[in-house]
Order: C-alpha cells, then structure tokens, then sequence
C-alpha cells in the first residue's frame, strides 16, 4: 500500500468513527452537518478521486450551510489542500491543526485489565461520563447521543470506574482493519494516574481479539499531554495533518 493509499484509508476511517447526521457530496466534496460544536460533523471535506475546482466547491458549501443557517467551514488535510488559496482570498481563517497517528496492532502496548468495562454500546454512566467531562450542553449531549448510534462496524465503548464513578473513558471502532481511538478522556481529579493508559489499553487489546490490523487517531497537535500517552503505547508515526479554515466575521 503506497503512502497515498494509507493516508486516504486512514481518512475515511477516522470520518466513518464519528459519523455526521447528515452529508451532501459535491463534486468530489463531502458536506456534513449535525449541528452543535464539533467541527468535524460540521464542515467541508475532500474526497479522493478527481474534485471540483475549489471556486466552485467554495459558492456551493456557502450555500449548502447557509440553508442550514450555519456558518461554512473548512477541514483541509495536507494531503489536499488546493483549497487554501481560494479560501485565504475569500477571508477564512485557520484553526485547530490536528494530526494523525498511526501504529500496526502488533506493535502497541495493550491487553485486557479487569478494572477496564468494554461494551458494545455505551452505558448511561459512560455517556454521563462524557458529557461531565466534555462540558456538553443539552443540544450537545443530544447531538453525541445521536452519533453513536449511527457508528457502524465493529465498536466498542470502555471506561474504568474508581471512587464509585466512571473516571476515564473511550470508545473504538474498526473499519477496513484499522481501529480508530476516539473520545479519550480522564477526569480532571484523576489524572497522572494511568487511568487513561489502562483505558486505552483495553480498547488495544479489544481491536487485537476482533482481528485489527492497525491503529490510527486524531490528536491536536499542540495537546503534549495527550501526544505522550499516545507515545508511550506505541503511537510514534505521524501521517499527516490537517486544519479548519472559518470565515473571518467582519467587525
């Protein structure tokens, strides 16, 4: 597999991980909307193959999220950004690079931990969980409810429980071979512990028992903490990048 292929496998995994209630292709663009906060369901993206040219795909997501009375937002991956210069001319400004990390299976740290629940679906406490330490609000919380639901593929939710409550979080899925690590969190008064090693971990040891043939995730790239835990269970290759660009409001 050349390097273009993995990138772009990697692509659709990690899009199909985190499914958007709704999606539009134009011409080689997919525009996804879901509402609430989180770019990635909200925003434009390259397909691979032949795309439109980016004036053109730039006048149709204006149009697309403003019925939808949403501003238009871009994600572009380094692995096509020919729309940067259109945007930089139409005002859009970047935003919240993120990176992605990729592994093979056999080379990273995990198995099972007694103290890890790994489910098919997420409980109430893990979804409580989630939403305690994300600081969702009620439209968010819907929202996320909502996109669980519509994960396909092999998945799985896993939290640990200490003090009589959940304290770290994650959930996986397995599309084409690749597991693709979402929703990791630990509790603010739990952190420095190894809690979200051994969540993590048990997440690995999981996708290895369902047949996994390698990892990948999304990481922002300026969040140390995260990118060191990643490191230490064998997350060391760095794909590609990619960034929003948001139309700048006039003052």
């Amino acid at each position: 597999m050349t390097a273009s292929e993995l990138n772009w496998r990697v692509e659709r995994a990690c899009r199909e991980a985190w499914p958007a209630a709704s999606e539009q292709v134009v011409d080689g663009w997919l525009l996804r909307r879901s509402g609430g906060r989180i770019r990635r369901t909200n925003s434009v993206n390259p397909l691979p193959g032949v795309r439109s040219e980016p004036t053109a795909a730039l006048a149709a997501a204006e149009a697309f999220y403003a019925g939808h009375g949403q501003p238009s937002l871009f994600r572009v991956p380094e692995i096509a950004g020919e729309m940067e210069a259109v945007l930089d001319s139409h005002g859009y400004r970047g935003e919240g690079r993120t990176i992605h990390l990729f592994a093979d299976i056999g080379g990273l740290e995990g198995k099972a931990d007694p103290r890890v629940s790994v489910r098919a679906a997420p409980s109430e406490d893990w979804f409580q969980a989630r939403f305690r330490m994300s600081g969702y609000d009620e439209v968010e919380r819907r929202i996320f409810r909502e996109m669980t639901g519509l994960i396909a593929g092999d998945r799985a939710f896993v939290s640990l429980e200490q003090a009589g409550s959940v304290v770290a979080i994650a959930y996986g899925v397995i599309r084409d071979g690749l597991l693709v690590l979402e929703a990791v969190e630990t509790d603010g008064d739990f952190r420095q512990q190894g809690l979200g090693r051994r969540t993590v971990g048990g997440l690995i040891g999981w996708a290895r028992r369902a047949g996994a043939e390698a990892a990948c995730l999304q990481v922002v790239a300026d969040n140390t903490p995260a990118r060191a835990l990643y490191a230490s269970l064998g997350f060391r290759r760095e794909l590609y990048g990619y960034h929003y660009r948001r139309k700048a409001i006039a003052a």
